[in-house]
């Protein structure tokens, strides 16, 4: 085996990027603290092309911490469209009225286990993380059509944000191919 090349990779630039098909999958980070976290979900968003990344709360921006989150983010932060809302309520709401599936990734009564969902093909969805201690807050969890929870079988139950969202970004794009 021979590792490719950047050019052998057929990566394509940002221009073609932002005019390419996207999956209608908006990735809503609500007050997550690491700039890390958040350069990381953008990269993850660039490599499934997310329709968006819609951030709120303390979660920081890539205008206002740039050097911290392109450390991570490698550049996505320039391809991937985002929006900043101090609050994402009326954010989801628009999204709800367009007809988007809001969908909180946290551990509630009655989620659906990730490996247990089928994304709807013809549906738009708003997939949201929360703050790395707090999770989601209840009143988004209350707000959204369903919850998804990835099955974990260590002592934790808990996994890095960043994490957590590549995984569930990798699920929609499985399912939902540009």
């Amino acid at each position: 085996m021979k590792k490719l090349t950047v050019k052998e990779l057929n990566r394509i630039s940002v221009e073609a990027f932002k005019q390419s098909e996207k999956l209608k999958v908006v990735v809503a980070l609500d007050d997550v603290r690491s700039l890390y976290n958040v350069g990381s979900v953008f990269r993850t968003a660039d490599a499934f092309r997310m329709e968006k990344v819609l951030l709120g709360g303390i979660t920081a921006t890539p205008e206002n911490q740039p050097v911290e989150i392109h450390k991570t983010a490698l550049g996505a932060e320039l391809s991937v469209d985002w929006e900043y809302c101090k609050d994402l309520m009326p954010a989801i709401e628009r999204y709800k009225r367009d007809g988007y599936r809001i969908v909180s990734v946290e551990q509630v009564m009655n989620s659906i286990k990730l490996d247990k969902f089928v994304a709807e093909p013809d549906c738009g969805y708003v997939i949201i993380f929360g703050n790395e201690v707090k999770g989601v807050r209840q009143e988004i969890v209350d707000a959204s059509h369903m919850a998804l929870e990835i099955p974990q079988y260590g002592t934790k139950h808990s996994l890095n944000v960043s994490v957590s969202a590549g995984i569930v970004m990798w699920t929609f794009a499985q399912q939902l191919e540009c």
